[in-house]
């Protein structure tokens, strides 16, 4: 399994390149050249599985074994799930009103990050101890990013972590799970600004090519293709459990509501559509609503600024695995790709050409959720199964309402929960409900925290390069010691 640029400009890479790989050289994402075609026979066969043997399945597909052979692979992923609190990992929620919940944040940070970033690290680690080699890995986040990516790294011994965090754009929670991290291979800094503004000088060191090479730089952000990989997962999942009966031919179809910011998410489930799975994708947004746009008018263009929201890791602008979307649905067409992204990256506006929009509208309809919306859908929710839910799962559960309201499902429907409620008191609390908070979490204010500043007039791809380059020369001179 080869991997290209979606702008086909850079060399092909195995699995082992792209992994380490930030952005390609071209600026592009890595997409596989080919992608596998699953037949009913394949999917019948894969209805019974669990959730860890699924992703097993699929990354078996794209990580050949001469590279990680079988029994490495499957050992790899036990260990990736082995800290999750649910015996399943995922875990779907059969409610009223025909609503299904897929619970995707079990994992050590209750985020759904924790399931793609633990089985990436693991597949890092893998090669690091065969190469004996160290990294660092720079990581933007608008929310549970940064402390996933924090978690699934955190014994590694070759490996240092830089998160830029935007101050006053996470919650409390989301802030504390990553400054409390007082680990030698953590370095925190928090942001004068939004996740947009933050992902600028991420994007320039990057652009750096031998400085990348120089000091083995990559990306835990969904930029980097196994995220997205092991994201396709609860695709198949959801459309197991949820879908009536695999006997007949075709095979049924099955709705999956995806809430959604920089759209790695919604990228693996067009690449699992794209794979043979009979699912129709919704994807759902806050106001922030530029994919929402482009799905319906073809207006892939910035709005004036960032607007807040009960939402807030999906409070993004530049929802950068759109790239991936528009060259799946595109037949692969890198010059397509190019051209579009290179004009974004000009003018921030580009109206999607015809034959791309209609492609993309077909294979995803969308919504844009209002705060009032998501606080409804919390308290609604609550009221008829006293569940709680976050407001990031309340976005897709927004849209079951609105639907059910109008008439009943022909087709099963499943939405994605990627966080969960205990992460933002606060918005529970604002909708007018009570908060449910562990003990793990009521822990971190306690704890001791660590973080540097990054303000506006400071220049933060500076303190960023020096930020590295000091790491480099650190486990340059321990790794030398060592070894003398």
């Amino acid at each position: 399994m080869w991997y290209i640029s979606t702008r086909g400009l850079a060399p092909r890479v195995d699995f082992e390149g792209a992994l380490f790989s930030g952005y390609a050289p071209d600026g592009g994402l890595y997409v596989p050249e080919e992608l596998p075609q699953l037949d009913g026979e394949t999917l019948r066969q894969w209805r019974s599985l669990s959730y860890p043997s699924l992703v097993k399945e699929l990354c078996s597909l794209f990580i050949g074994p001469e590279l990680i052979p079988r029994d490495d692979l499957n050992g790899l992923i036990d260990r990736a799930f082995s800290r999750f609190r649910h015996k399943d990992v995922v875990h779907l929620c059969r409610l009223v009103q025909g609503l299904n919940v897929l619970e995707l944040w079990h994992g050590v940070t209750r985020a759904f990050k924790d399931l793609s970033l633990s089985c990436t690290a693991q597949f890092l680690q893998y090669f690091l101890e065969k190469r004996e080699k160290h990294i660092t890995v720079v990581v933007g986040t608008s929310g549970d990013t940064g402390s996933a990516a924090i978690e699934s790294v955190l014994e590694a011994k070759n490996v240092d972590i830089i998160v830029l965090l935007p101050k006053g754009h996470c919650s409390r929670i989301q802030e504390l799970q990553m400054t409390t991290v007082l680990r030698e291979n953590v370095h925190v800094f928090e942001v004068e600004g939004n996740s947009d503004q933050l992902d600028v000088p991420i994007k320039a060191v990057f652009a750096d090519l031998p400085f990348v090479e120089k000091h083995n730089l990559m990306s835990l952000n969904s930029v980097n293709w196994s995220r997205v990989l092991v994201q396709m997962a609860h695709y198949f999942f959801a459309y197991f459990r949820c879908a009536p009966s695999l006997d007949g031919c075709p095979l049924p179809t099955v709705e999956v509501v995806v809430p959604t910011g920089a759209a790695g998410n919604l990228a693996a489930g067009c690449t699992a559509q794209k794979m043979g799975l009979p699912i129709r994708l919704v994807a759902v947004v806050n106001h922030n609503d530029i994919i929402h746009r482009a799905i319906w008018q073809g207006d892939f263009s910035l709005s004036e600024a960032v607007r807040p929201s009960l939402a807030n890791a999906m409070d993004i602008q530049v929802p950068y695995n759109m790239e991936r979307i528009f060259w799946l649905l595109s037949g692969s067409n890198s010059q397509v790709t190019r051209a579009l992204m290179e004009q974004f990256e000009r003018t921030q506006s580009v109206q999607l050409p015809k034959e791309l929009h209609s492609k993309l509208s077909e294979a995803v309809t969308s919504q844009s959720v209002s705060d009032e919306a998501i606080a409804r859908a919390m308290v609604r929710c609550w009221e008829e199964n006293r569940y709680l839910l976050c407001p990031h799962s309340a976005v897709a559960v927004s849209y079951h309402y609105q639907q059910m309201d109008r008439q009943q499902p022909s087709t099963p429907r499943c939405c994605l929960a990627p966080a969960s409620a205990a992460k933002f008191p606060e918005v529970v609390l604002a909708a007018g409900l009570t908060p449910e908070t562990p003990e793990d979490i009521l822990a971190l204010e306690h704890k001791e925290t660590r973080c540097t500043s990054m303000q506006r007039e400071d220049d933060w791809t500076l303190m960023l390069r020096d930020t590295v380059e000091h790491l480099s020369q650190r486990w340059r001179g321990g790794s030398l010691s060592a070894s003398a």
